[in-house]
C-alpha cells in the first residue's frame, strides 16, 4: 500500500504541458519560467525527452529546445510547490503571455 500512495503523490508532482508559443520555449519565456521556479521552495525541473534541466536556469531550460507543438513535463520534488508547478503550467498553456 506505501508504494501505492508513493506512487500517488509523485504522480502528482509532475504534468505533462504542450508549447503552445508559436516561437516555442525561448529567452523571454525561458526567464517567466526561471522567475516562477525560483520562487519554490526545492528543486523544480523541465523534462524534454528524458533530459531533465533545472528550471531556474534559463540557459539549461532554452539548451532543451522546445519549439511550438513539443511536449515538455514540469516536475517539482517537494510536494509544497504545487502552487509553482501550476503556475508554471499555466505560463505555458497560455503561451506565455504573448500573442
Amino acid at each position: 500500500m506505501f508504494a501505492y500512495m508513493t506512487s500517488a503523490v509523485i504522480m502528482k508532482l509532475s504534468r505533462k504541458v504542450i508549447i503552445s508559443n508559436e516561437l516555442g520555449l525561448h529567452a523571454r519565456a525561458a526567464a517567466k519560467i526561471a522567475k516562477l521556479a525560483e520562487g519554490a521552495r526545492s528543486e523544480v525541473y523541465i523534462v524534454k525527452d528524458g533530459q531533465n534541466v533545472d528550471a531556474t536556469s534559463i540557459v539549461d531550460v532554452i539548451a532543451l529546445y522546445c519549439p511550438y507543438g513539443a511536449e515538455v513535463t514540469v516536475k517539482i520534488t517537494d510536494p509544497g510547490d504545487v502552487k509553482v508547478l501550476n503556475g508554471i503550467v499555466g505560463l505555458i498553456e497560455t503561451g506565455f503571455g504573448e500573442p
